[in-house]
C-alpha cells in the first residue's frame, strides 16, 4: 500500500440528510439529532457540510431554516472537534424550471421575483450560503444581484436557460452550476447553453456527482477535459447512513438501490452514498492522479466557496493507494 498525502476533510455542498433525517422536513424531534449527524459526517471523513433543503412549502422551509439556525448557533457557542460544522444552508429551489424539477414536487414551485426570495429567505439570510435556481425564471433580472449583495452564492440548475441567458446570470454574479448534466439541457453541437457557457467562463464551479449513475464515467471524464473548476458532491438523501431500502420522503417513497435513489416512476433523487467514496471512483475511470481526485472533495469546494484557509482545520486525513490502485483513507 502507498502513501499518497495528508489532507483536511471533505466538504459536501449538496447533502440532504442523513441517518434517517431529511433537512428540509425539521421539527424539534428530527433536529434534536443533528448534533448525532454531525458526529457521524465527521466520522465519514467529512469537515463541514452545507445541509441542503430541496423545494418545500415556505412553511417548511422556515420552519427547517429555524432548527438549522439553532443548531449553527450552538455550533458557534459549544465547538465540538468531532463534529462536522454546519457552515450555512444550500436552499435547492424552490425557484426552479418545471420542466426541469427532477424528483422536486411541482406544487411547491414559485415564481422568481424579490417578493417570493424574500419570502423564503425570511429572517434567515445571515445562515444561507448557497442558492440553487433557474436564472431565466426571473426576467427583471434582480434576484441574482440580491443574493450575492447580501454574499450568499448563486447556482444555476434545475434550469432551461440558454446561452443568452446563462451568460447574463454570470455577468449578475452566478458562480456555480448544481448537479452538474443532471436537470439542465445537453450539450448540444449547435448550442452551447446552459452548461456550455459555465463551462466556458473562468469564474464558474461545477458541482458534480460522481456515483457513475447521474453522470456516466466518460462524460465526467470529458468534463474533467474541459474545465477544472469541478468539485465532488454527495446529494445525499436522509438514507445516508442506512441499508438499501424504500424509505419516506415528501409524500413520496424513493427506492435506494445500490446506494441510487428513485422515485417509483424511475426520476434520480439522489444518493446514499458518502462523498468521499465517490473520490475513489475518479481512480476506478482513470480520469486524474489520486491527489487531484482528492482534492476535488478537500480542496475543490472550499474555492468554490470562497472560504478563507483555517489554520485550526488538522490535516486529519491519511490518504493511501493499494496495491490493486483503490484509494483508501484514515483519520491520523
Amino acid at each position: 500500500m502507498q502513501f499518497i498525502c495528508f489532507s483536511q476533510g471533505g466538504i459536501d455542498l449538496q447533502i440532504n440528510g442523513a441517518l434517517g433525517i431529511p433537512f428540509n422536513d425539521l421539527n424539534s424531534d428530527r433536529a434534536s439529532h443533528l448534533p448525532e449527524i454531525c458526529r457521524f459526517l465527521y466520522q465519514q471523513g467529512i469537515d463541514g457540510f452545507l445541509p441542503t433543503l430541496v423545494t418545500a412549502s415556505v412553511e417548511q422551509f422556515q420552519r427547517s431554516l429555524f432548527f438549522l439556525a439553532e443548531a449553527i448557533a450552538n455550533q458557534n457557542q459549544n465547538p465540538n472537534p468531532l463534529e462536522a460544522k454546519i457552515l450555512g444552508v444550500h436552499l435547492e429551489g424552490p425557484f426552479l424550471h418545471p420542466d426541469k424539477r427532477g424528483a422536486h414536487p411541482l406544487q411547491h414551485l414559485l415564481p422568481l421575483n424579490l417578493d417570493t426570495l424574500q419570502q423564503v429567505l425570511g429572517d434567515y439570510a445571515n445562515i444561507i450560503k448557497l442558492v440553487t435556481l433557474a436564472p431565466e425564471l426571473d426576467r427583471s433580472g434582480e434576484t441574482i444581484k440580491f443574493l450575492c449583495d447580501r454574499q450568499i452564492i448563486v447556482s444555476l440548475g434545475h434550469s432551461t436557460a440558454n446561452a443568452e441567458q446563462t451568460r447574463e446570470a454570470i455577468a449578475q454574479g452566478a458562480t456555480m452550476v448544481t448537479h452538474v448534466f443532471n436537470a439542465m439541457p445537453a450539450l448540444h453541437h449547435r448550442d452551447v447553453g446552459l452548461l456550455g457557457e459555465a463551462i466556458l467562463s473562468d469564474r464558474v464551479w461545477c458541482g458534480l456527482i460522481a456515483d457513475g449513475v447521474h453522470v456516466s464515467p466518460q462524460m465526467v471524464k470529458l468534463l474533467y477535459r474541459m474545465t477544472n473548476k469541478i468539485f465532488l458532491v454527495s446529494d445525499a438523501l436522509a438514507p445516508l447512513g442506512l441499508p438499501d431500502g424504500v424509505y419516506p420522503w415528501d409524500d413520496r417513497p424513493i427506492i435506494v438501490t445500490n446506494g441510487t435513489a428513485r422515485l417509483p416512476d424511475g426520476t434520480l433523487s439522489g444518493t446514499t452514498i458518502p462523498l468521499l467514496d465517490t473520490v475513489n471512483n475518479l481512480i476506478k475511470w482513470n480520469i486524474c492522479e489520486p491527489e487531484q481526485a482528492i482534492n476535488l472533495a478537500i480542496a475543490a469546494p472550499r474555492l468554490a466557496m470562497n472560504m478563507q484557509p483555517d489554520s485550526t482545520t488538522t490535516q486529519r486525513l491519511a490518504w493511501y493507494q493499494t496495491d490493486l490502485g483503490q484509494l483508501i483513507w484514515q483519520h491520523r
